[in-house]
Formats: C-alpha cells, sequence, structure tokens
C-alpha cells in the first residue's frame, strides 16, 4: 500500500480512501457520509463484521446531536462519542489497517488531518465446546477458537494478575494478521520475551496463510532432516494459563485454535492436563505409563526385528516372540507395509463423514489384516506389534511428536536391517544427536532440559505429578 498522510482537505481524503478501498467493486465496504450537526461525517466499515444493532444506535445517537462546538477531532470524540472503544489516530495506515480488521473508520470535516476508529466489530465464531485433540476425563471443557480475543479473554479469566501482559504485533504485508505475545511481567525471561518481541517485529512475509504454522516456520529455520518439533501447542486455556503462570510465553495467532508453548522442550510434551485433575499419585501413575508406553512405540519393532534376524539371542522365556508361520513378503518389508497402511487408514477416516468414521476404522483394519494373513502376506507377529504401536502412538496428544517418531522408528528399523546390532546403536546414536541438535526458541535452554543441563528438580516436576504448594509451604 502506497504511504499516504491524512490532508486537512475533507474531500481528498474521502476520495483517496474511496479508491483504495474499491467502493463501488467491493460490496462488503461499505462508505457512508451523514450529516452530524453541520459537520459533514464519513463513515468506512466492513459490513459482514459490524455489530448491526450497536452501530444503529451510534448513527441515531450522531444524528440526533445538535451542536458541536470543537475544532480538532480528540475534543469531539472525548464529548461527543460516548462509547467505549474510541481512538483518535493521525496515521493513515493505521486506520486502513483498523477498518480492514473490522473496526469502523470515522472522518470529520474541519477537525483536521486526522480520523477516529471505533470498535464496532463482531466477528463470526464458533462455540468453546470442548478440544476435539486435547481432550480430558475431568477438568474444564472449553477450548480455544479462531478468534484471538476471546482466546485472550479464556486466559484472563484464569488469571487476575495485572502483570498478565498481552503484546499484539500485525504481521504480513497483506494478511495483517494479529499475533498475540502472551507473558506475566516478572515471572516470565525478560532476555527471553525481548528475543520474542524482536522476533515478531522483524519478520518480513506477505501473510500467515496457514496462521501458527507460517508463523512457527518464521520464527525458526526448520532442519528438514530433523523430524522433532520445534513448538509445542495446546487448544486448551487452562493448560496455556498454567504454563504462562509457570513463566512460559505464550504466543495466540488470530485464525487459529491454539497456542503456541515457548520455550519448548521434549519432556514438555509428556505432560497432559489429565494429570493434574487427579490426585499427585494417579497423575503420577498416568505420566509415568505415558513415559513407558509412548517409547515403546520407539523401540519395540526395531527391537523385535533385531531378535528375531538373530534367534540364537532370544532366550527361552521370550521363545513367544519368534515368528512360527510361513510368509511370502520378508519381515522388514511387512512393517513398512502396515506403516504405510496406517497413515492410508488415518487419511481415509479424516475424509469419511463423521457418523461412520469409527465404524470405518475399526471395520477397515480387521478385514485388511485378517485378510492378509490368511493369504500369507503378513504373520500374526507383525499385525500384534504394529496393532500395539497404533494404539500406544495416542498416548500423548502432540501429533507432531507421534510422527517425529514414527519416521525415527522407520530409520531404525532400516539401520538394524543393514547393519544389526551395529546398525542398532548407531541408529539409537543417531535419535540422540537429532534430539540434542533440535533447534528450537528456547533462549538459554537444551531442547533436552533438564536432562541437558541437568536440574534434578526439574526433572522431577516432569516425571512425577507433585502436589500444590501452598504460599505458606513455598516460603
Amino acid at each position: 500500500m502506497p504511504q499516504y498522510k491524512f490532508s486537512d482537505n475533507y474531500r481528498e481524503n474521502i476520495e483517496y480512501y474511496d479508491k483504495l478501498f474499491g467502493i463501488g467493486k467491493n460490496y462488503d465496504i461499505i462508505s457512508r457520509e451523514q450529516l452530524i450537526a453541520g459537520h459533514s461525517v464519513h463513515f468506512y466499515y466492513i459490513d459482514s463484521f459490524m455489530n448491526t444493532p450497536l452501530l444503529e444506535r451510534l448513527f441515531i445517537y450522531l444524528a440526533e446531536l445538535k451542536e458541536v462546538k470543537v475544532d480538532d477531532i480528540r475534543t469531539f470524540a472525548a464529548e461527543h462519542l460516548p462509547y467505549t472503544q474510541v481512538m483518535p489516530t493521525s496515521d493513515a495506515a493505521q486506520f486502513v489497517d483498523m477498518i480492514m480488521s473490522g473496526t469502523m473508520g470515522m472522518i470529520v470535516d474541519g477537525l483536521g488531518a486526522t480520523g477516529i476508529i471505533i470498535d464496532t466489530r463482531t466477528y463470526p465464531a464458533r462455540g468453546v465446546s470442548q478440544s476435539e485433540n486435547d481432550r480430558v476425563l475431568r477438568g474444564a471443557h472449553d477450548s480455544f477458537i479462531e478468534t484471538v480475543k476471546i482466546n485472550s479473554t479464556m486466559i484472563r479469566r484464569r488469571i487476575r494478575d495485572p502483570r498478565l501482559t498481552f503484546e499484539r504485533f500485525c504481521i504480513g504485508s497483506a494478511s495483517r494478521s494479529d499475533v498475540v505475545l502472551c507473558y506475566i511481567d516478572g515471572r516470565a525471561d525478560d532476555d527471553y520475551v525481548k528475543l520474542l518481541r524482536d522476533k515478531l517485529k522483524n519478520i518480513k512475509v506477505d501473510a500467515l496463510s496457514l496462521g501458527q504454522e507460517s508463523l512457527a516456520e518464521c520464527l525458526v529455520r526448520r532442519r528438514w532432516y530433523n523430524p522433532f518439533p520445534k513448538f509445542r501447542y495446546t487448544e486448551r486455556p487452562d493448560v496455556a494459563a498454567a504454563h504462562v503462570l509457570e513463566g512460559s510465553v505464550i504466543l495466540l495467532c488470530d485464525t487459529s485454535p491454539e497456542a503456541m508453548i515457548l520455550p519448548t522442550c521434549l519432556l514438555d510434551f509428556m505432560q497432559e492436563a489429565d494429570d493434574y485433575y487427579f490426585p499427585p499419585l494417579t497423575g503420577s501413575y498416568l505420566r509415568l505409563t505415558r513415559y513407558a508406553v509412548f517409547l515403546l512405540t520407539l523401540f519395540l519393532t526395531p527391537t523385535w526385528y533385531l531378535f528375531i534376524s538373530n534367534p540364537e539371542w532370544i532366550p527361552s522365556w521370550l521363545d513367544f516372540i519368534k515368528v512360527r508361520n510361513e510368509c511370502n513378503l520378508p519381515i522388514l518389508l511387512q512393517l513398512f507395509i502396515i506403516e504405510f497402511a496406517l497413515d492410508g487408514l488415518k487419511l481415509a477416516s479424516m475424509n469419511t463423514p463423521s457418523s461412520l468414521n469409527n465404524t470405518f476404522g475399526v471395520v477397515g483394519g480387521l478385514i485388511l489384516g485378517d485378510f492378509a494373513v490368511q493369504i500369507g502376506w503378513f504373520v500374526p507377529e507383525v499385525i500384534v506389534a504394529m496393532a500395539f504401536v497404533a494404539v500406544a502412538n495416542f498416548s500423548q496428544s502432540s501429533y507432531e511428536l507421534g510422527y517425529a517418531f514414527k519416521l525415527l522408528r522407520l530409520m531404525l528399523l532400516v539401520t538394524t536391517a543393514l547393519f544389526g546390532l551395529y546398525g542398532y546403536i548407531g541408529g539409537i546414536v543417531l535419535i540422540l544427536i537429532f534430539t540434542a541438535t533440535n533447534t528450537t526458541l528456547n533462549g538459554r535452554r537444551n531442547y533436552l532440559y533438564p536432562l541437558i543441563p541437568f536440574n534434578a528438580k526439574a526433572l522431577k516436576r516432569l516425571i512425577v505429578r507433585e502436589k500444590l504448594r501452598l504460599d505458606d509451604e513455598s516460603k
């Protein structure tokens, strides 16, 4: 958009903004002139963003004004616009940005080179119903939606601390997307907040077309070969509020129903809201179970393949893991086919009507698995192992981490098949290297914190669910 400054000439301003907003071409951008107490007043707004009843009351009030004895726009706004969200501005770029984000712009003849922004907008939004991804057995059932203002409100409802800060940034030369940096001043690391603030200010991009995914790619340069997630996301306001209270920083992006939690370490993904909605003993059991089950998804099939490739290593008490049936396909190929088949079923179920979704997944898996065993494609041991991996992968809610472990599991299978025990050990070493070198916006923290650098107290909090500390206990 070319640079423009408000003119003292009322008609010049109207001609410029009528041309800029495409008045006469755009059916939804309204340009309206009204005579108020002898002054010509022009309004610009996007019809679909307006709170119509409020707008009608405002127009009626202004039409009933009999006399306006002011000579500047700020006095006019203070004396004759009895509305909570009114902001005079002489910045033409801000005036345009705010109108395109849904507010109403107002220009008054004879009151200087300034406009007024009146926030009468309302966004179409779905209800704050329970998240489909971050479900809990107990606790709150509201979730973030695609409107950043409502998302901010849900966090502020849970934290009534005046130090809670929401800084807004407009990112994207075309999209002008609202991104909100949320933290508690004094609890969050000041240097880390400054780092994030500077990065957000320096983002040069046309549009955040994919919401938070586009924002994440602008903040961190990805290494394509490292599958570990760079950020942790949540759709739950209670989870976001809990992390803010612990000193973390939250990023909210308009049109995205998720909060980005920073800084992000690997072990943070093992925490779930259910851990805290149950007593400490039960919460600790759930968390330890999650650790054990999810680690099995990475090592179960490569370890099993290593043993059946070297039957002499299998002790007598593990004889049941041996493959006893004849098969027409190599075991490694069977494992890979089922890995891809599971993803195929997931993709198919995503495009299946919700009323048939669960039925399709169960029936499709049973029919394909049973048929493949009968004709000799697969052996039952492979089906059982991969069924456990498929179910165990849902023991944590991060899709990104689940697919990271899947890709690393496939890599570990390949290195084990090529080089045997040395390939298995080498694959584990590669996984550790990928983990330790993952690039994130962690400031002073490593992705493996609190293991590297080692912090026993922080590690204990991540492994065991501790009880709530009272103020007198922490002194």
